[in-house]
């Protein structure tokens, strides 16, 4: 049936196994972020396959799930928790990202209450604007009330994001920094921390090039591995070609195949999302409409056609649509396409009822 969603098992394990190698010869040990693809647990293992240190995702949901699936390694809560969900922190979160202190506070008294010690990652905002302590002093006497005085935490170590909402890239420059923040804490708790956590898939860049300084010991890379498709083709990383970018494969049927005009024909008012769309006029042109949409796969116009001389126009809540003037094959309803896939797309394609999702593990 068709969306139809393949996950190549082996390509994932491989990309996985590259990352994981290459950053352990830097001395830095990597939390697979499975949030991507909804934490789907067969595709999840992959990355403990490949030697992942922990599994990170933002919703305790998809830790429970991993853990019924009988996943058996370290969990991180990735989003940093509501107050409302402390109780369940404590449940079934090894670790999570913290970045407030009576957050903390309130998160003690809950791990207090089951008799457990919870490990925190304690954020610092260098730049990018998400989550973190801006203010330095601030966020080190924060991380000694933690070690000194809630007992019911351990301070594992601090982290930070980079290149998720600012778009701030990480640099050996941004490393330096987060590692001073962590020996001016370490000076103050007379220990060592266990984590420096240098960020996400845009960090392992950094792996990548041999510029990471050392000090940085965890990163937490998702994108990196699933898709593959951030660093050599958007930051334009050439020589990143040992990971596969299409261990993900959209499929989608054609429905209909005509010749019409690229301009809309009438007087405009919205779309069905409330924005008013922009379109070229280039005369007649061949198009095809897929059984796909915005509600199965997000933002359409990121969808990446493989066959050649296709190109995405735009689409619906229900349909895409598609140029199809310069196809190298003349396409007809019941044809089917394969796409490659962003970000964007897979966060709603795994969490489609209507997308069916299914394995290959080698050829």
């Amino acid at each position: 049936m068709y969306p139809q969603l393949e996950i190549d098992l082996a390509k994932l394990r491989y990309n996985a196994k590259q990352v994981v190698d290459r950053c352990r010869r830097c001395g830095i040990d990597v939390c697979g972020v499975v949030k991507a693809y909804w934490s789907d647990p067969i595709a999840a293992k992959t990355y403990l396959d490949a030697g992942a240190k922990q599994l990170g995702t933002s919703r305790l949901s998809q830790i429970r799930k991993l853990k019924e699936a009988g996943l058996e390694t370290e969990y991180i809560l990735l989003r940093v928790p509501q107050m409302c969900e402390l109780d369940e922190v404590a449940e079934l979160a090894d670790y999570s990202l913290e970045s407030d202190l009576e957050v903390m506070k309130a998160l003690n008294r809950a791990c207090e209450k089951l008799d457990k010690v919870h490990n925190v990652i304690v954020m610092a905002d260098l730049g990018d604007l998400r989550e973190g302590f801006w203010d330095k002093d601030e966020m080190v006497d924060a991380c000694v009330f933690v070690d000194r005085s809630l007992h019911n935490l351990h301070l594992a170590g601090i982290g930070v994001n980079l290149g998720c909402y600012g778009a701030i890239q990480p640099t050996p420059e941004k490393m330096t920094d987060l590692i001073a923040i962590a020996r001016r804490i370490e000076e103050r708790i007379g220990r060592p921390l266990e984590i420096i956590s240098g960020g996400a898939t845009s960090t392992f860049s950094l792996v990548h090039w041999d510029t990471i300084p050392a000090g940085i010991n965890h990163v937490r890379v998702g994108e990196g591995v699933c898709l593959a498709y951030d660093l050599p083709y958007v930051w334009g990383i050439k020589d990143m070609d040992y990971l596969y970018a299409d261990a993900f494969t959209l499929r989608a049927q054609v429905l209909e195949v005509r010749t019409k005009a690229s301009y809309p024909h009438g007087k405009f008012c919205i779309d069905a999302f409330g924005d008013v769309p922009v379109f070229e006029d280039r005369g007649m042109r061949k198009r095809a409409l897929l059984g796909i949409g915005r509600a199965d796969a997000g933002a359409v116009e990121k969808l990446r056609p493989r066959m050649k001389g296709v190109e995405v126009l735009g689409g619906s809540s229900d349909h895409l649509i598609l140029d199809v003037e310069n196809c190298e094959k003349q396409l007809k309803p019941g044809d089917v396409l394969e796409f490659d896939i962003c970000y964007a797309n897979i966060v709603n394609l795994t969490i489609s009822p209507d997308v069916e999702k299914v394995y290959k593990d080698g050829e």
